[in-house]
């Protein structure tokens, strides 16, 4: 079992977390069910996914779930570029999101990559 704290990909998944509730909680109420709810989703998916992983017995259990971290990246990635062309994230914010989370499927990559080669 690894302790996922010690995982720096975690560790700013996690930042990015607190980053989107802020972000989303200045969107239309009209979208508090549709959007944010789907935004805040894929955003928590990433790091619990990683801590899930983290939790398992396996080395191929780890990289499971950081598959589906990477994955979650991925569908945020989409809904943060969507929420920005229909006017609910200044585009700064928007360039902001999307940097961190292309570092974030970045470091999922790297890992699991890394964590292959062990095997």
């Amino acid at each position: 079992m690894v302790d996922y704290k010690n995982y720096k990909v975690w560790q700013k998944s996690h930042e990015l977390v607190l980053d989107i509730y802020q972000i989303t909680s200045t969107f239309p109420k009209s979208e508090q069910f549709n959007l944010v709810s789907q935004i805040n989703r894929a955003s928590l998916s990433v790091p619990t996914n990683i801590v899930e992983g983290c939790g398992r017995e396996t080395q191929k259990e780890l990289i499971r779930f950081l598959y589906i971290s990477s994955g979650s990246a991925h569908e945020l990635e989409y809904l943060i570029l969507v929420s920005s062309e229909l006017n609910f994230i200044s585009t700064k914010d928007s360039k902001t999101l999307l940097k961190k989370i292309d570092e974030i499927k970045k470091m999922l990559f790297s890992l699991i990559k890394t964590i292959k080669k062990s095997l």
